[in-house]
């Protein structure tokens, strides 16, 4: 299924030290993925859903189940206290996958004991009915994420593969994917290009529209398939700041659509 990843609308919502003034809502966000036909929405932790009151938590769920919504839920940290408020939640809204993040203090740790993290929580995630899926992101290379989840349980762990994020880790795409195909649960789906500094002083990885980049989205959609995997799939874009929050929304927004029109041209998501 096609779905849409609340880090699409990042300057919407604002990230760090550029927080605006009017941040978009859950309710909205909700809306504006459905207004676009698509329906399935993922939230993640710049938009984190455990900081709203009971009653919007309600509304959010009965809003999704009026528009034939699914939902999905993200988050960073894999401390149990923190997945357990997230199971709860999932439960409330009726989501079956949870993304996790380690945070980059959690990777500096040794394998054996991120999977340590995760077997605390397996127990809570299979009495929930709720699939975790761990991302590569960007301070935990893709070896590392194997080694850990040939520690855990698999029927209740996987991989949320994000096409990209490892670049970080000194990782070209399709090493990750190459590496993680086989144990993904969930698909980040972004694309990207190599920028040229104009005065030849290195280069850059630069967000791009999906479909307007370098990725090569049918081979993701190759290596999945080799593996039996066919998975919800999360769109998400790296787009620059643009300078101020109305030009930065505009275009969020403008690359959106754009993402969603090239996604719907590949066969293998729907």
């Amino acid at each position: 299924m096609l779905g849409v990843g609340s880090y699409a609308f990042r300057w919407h919502v604002g990230i760090g030290d550029r927080v605006s003034e009017a941040p978009i809502s859950a309710m909205a966000m909700l809306e504006a993925v459905a207004e676009r036909g698509v329906r399935l929405l993922q939230y993640a932790d710049n938009l984190p859903l455990h900081r709203l009151p009971g009653s919007e938590i309600d509304a959010l769920k009965a809003r999704a189940d009026a528009l034939g919504m699914v939902l999905e839920l993200g988050m960073t940290g894999c401390d149990r206290a923190s997945v357990e408020t997230y199971l709860d939640l999932a439960g409330r809204l009726g989501v079956g996958l949870l993304r996790i993040a380690p945070t980059a203090e959690e990777s500096a740790r040794d394998n054996a004991a991120i999977a340590g993290l995760l077997d605390a929580v397996t127990p809570s995630c299979r009495d929930a009915g709720v699939m975790l899926a761990v991302e590569n992101h960007f301070h935990l290379p893709s070896p590392r994420l194997v080694d850990i989840l040939d520690r855990v349980d698999g029927a209740v762990v996987g991989v949320c593969l994000d096409v990209a994020n490892s670049i970080a880790c000194r990782e070209w795409p399709d090493d990750t994917i190459g590496m993680l195909a086989a144990r993904a649960v969930n698909l980040h789906l972004k694309d990207y290009r190599i920028a040229l500094d104009p005065h030849g002083v290195g280069c850059s990885v630069v967000g791009t529209p999906l479909g307007d980049g370098v990725m090569d989205i049918g081979a993701v959609f190759d290596a999945l398939s080799r593996h039996g995997r066919r998975l919800n799939t999360i769109l998400e874009h790296w787009l620059p700041w643009q300078g101020s929050f109305a030009a930065s929304q505009a275009e969020e927004l403008t690359w959106l659509d754009r993402s969603i029109a090239a996604a719907r041209r590949i066969d293998a998501i729907h």
